[in-house]
């Protein structure tokens, strides 16, 4: 397991700070060893660093409360949102107290002639798009897990759908949030757009919790598609899939999802989803539109991987069908676990142009195999952004270290390519490094925002920096 530096703990001002809040929310407020390890919880091989506390606030004024008691006496917030991040987002280094929003959970408005929507940080995404269904909405980042929206703001999340409707900055208009001196602000509202001063709800999403507490979203909605087409095609090689996938794009077909599976993932979703797809590279794709446009774009792909050497293409429109493969697609970490049962899984994502991605993907294959992980690649692809699973034993110190070199060299290949460490997982604790390599001097200008509006640095400490 990663070992990660704790920071220095204001062991007075923690102590007196938490009795502040006990006296004011009660059972509210719990120390418990198994709850406060639950909120350290990181899925990745960082160690968890629990909380001293766990406060769970029911309305902005509580948060605005527990944050102004907290920056009185000098302890850490840490904001949770479901603790799905995968860079130890909500490890608390320097102790204090962890922010649990989830009962923050309802949705305050819909307005449909506007396509946008008012919600608290709590909500899931999954229950915010089954809350708008019948008004025939839907709201489209999909990472994959069923976070929180405010920490998928928080983290800047993206998903499969990223290539046609964008990530979390894309899709939030306004936010409001508590500052880290207790102050409650809003970012703008519900107009579509805005000309007027810093825009600091792009400032917030994506700040990982170090700048404030997100405490309302206002976020875009779209209209259900008329139709939506699923298509799958195998390819000779991971190259091939690549290049079909950069065709794609440059041809402007408006494709609502397209996502890779290497051989090694392909095998795992066979056995675990019970799936009989040709055990070779695989893309799954997503079409919206009319019921004539979608089945277009679906059959203009096909001409397209045609050229690559694609095979056994398939395109269905039925409800069931497309289920079975984006299940299968979802499922993916549980099913790549069954490759190497007993071990654990270490996923990492980076992002490159895609006139790269092609030879990236082919890289990171290579050098897993010369390194002998076993490591799996799946990707939201038509951005550039993929996804590495690498299945270690973690009481091995040598599989350890093979991965952390993995890991280290899958990030500078990505930044050498004119691309990020870190195409939505976020930097949290695990990419510190990678940040500074990527963006050199620029970092300095980030810290002197935090340094401005966070002096006391109680917001989420050693995240990012």
């Amino acid at each position: 397991m990663a070992q990660n530096t704790a920071l220095p703990r204001n062991e007075t001002g923690i102590e007196t700070a938490i009795g502040i809040l006990r006296q004011r929310f009660a059972d509210r407020l719990q120390t418990g060893q198994s709850i406060r390890e639950q909120h350290g919880h990181t899925t990745t091989w960082i160690e968890n660093q629990a909380p001293d506390a766990v406060v769970f606030p029911d309305t902005t004024q509580d948060v605005s409360e527990i944050v102004s008691i907290c920056a009185a006496h000098n302890a850490p917030i840490i904001p949770f949102g479901t603790g799905t991040s995968l860079e130890g987002h909500v490890n608390a280094p320097a102790g204090g107290v962890s922010l649990d929003l989830s009962r923050m959970n309802r949705v305050l408005a819909v307005n449909p002639d506007d396509l946008d929507c008012v919600v608290q940080p709590g909500v899931t995404r999954e229950d915010l798009n089954t809350h708008l269904r019948d008004q025939g909405l839907f709201f489209p980042i999909d990472p994959g897990a069923n976070a929180s929206l405010g920490g998928m703001a928080a983290t800047r999340a993206s998903g499969t759908n990223a290539v046609r409707y964008g990530t979390m900055k894309d899709n939030v208009l306004s936010l409001e949030a508590v500052m880290p001196d207790g102050q409650i602000i809003r970012t703008g509202h519900r107009a579509k757009k805005s000309s007027a001063g810093y825009d600091l709800t792009r400032l917030l999403v994506g700040a990982e919790g170090t700048l404030g507490v997100i405490t309302e979203l206002t976020l875009r909605l779209h209209g259900i598609p008329e139709s939506i087409t699923s298509a799958r095609c195998s390819f000779p090689s991971v190259d091939a899939a690549c290049r079909a996938v950069m065709m794609t794009i440059q041809y402007g077909i408006p494709v609502a999802r397209i996502e890779l599976l290497d051989e090694l993932s392909v095998r795992a979703a066979n056995a675990y989803s019970g799936l009989s797809l040709p055990e070779t590279p695989l893309l799954l794709l997503e079409f919206h539109g009319s019921d004539t446009g979608a089945a277009e774009q679906a059959e203009t792909f096909g001409q397209i991987a045609e050229d690559f050497g694609g095979s056994d293409f398939a395109a269905t429109s039925t409800m069931e069908e497309r289920n079975k493969l984006w299940q299968a697609r979802h499922d993916m970490y549980w099913a790549c676990l069954q490759l190497r049962p007993g071990a654990q899984g270490i996923s990492t994502d980076v992002c490159v142009p895609i006139s790269r991605l092609a030879e990236c993907v082919t890289q990171a294959q290579a050098k897993s195999a010369e390194i002998g992980l076993v490591a799996p690649i799946v990707g939201h692809v038509g951005d550039g952004n993929f996804h590495t699973l690498l299945l270690i034993d973690r009481n091995s110190p040598q599989e350890v270290a093979r991965a952390e070199a993995f890991v280290g060299w899958l990030n500078d290949l990505a930044i050498s390519m004119d691309g990020t460490c870190t195409g939505e997982h976020g930097i949290g604790q695990g990419k510190r490094t990678y940040l500074a390599k990527e963006l050199g001097s620029a970092t300095t200008y980030m810290a002197a925002i935090k340094a401005a509006l966070d002096p006391q640095n109680i917001m989420n400490p050693g995240k990012i920096f």
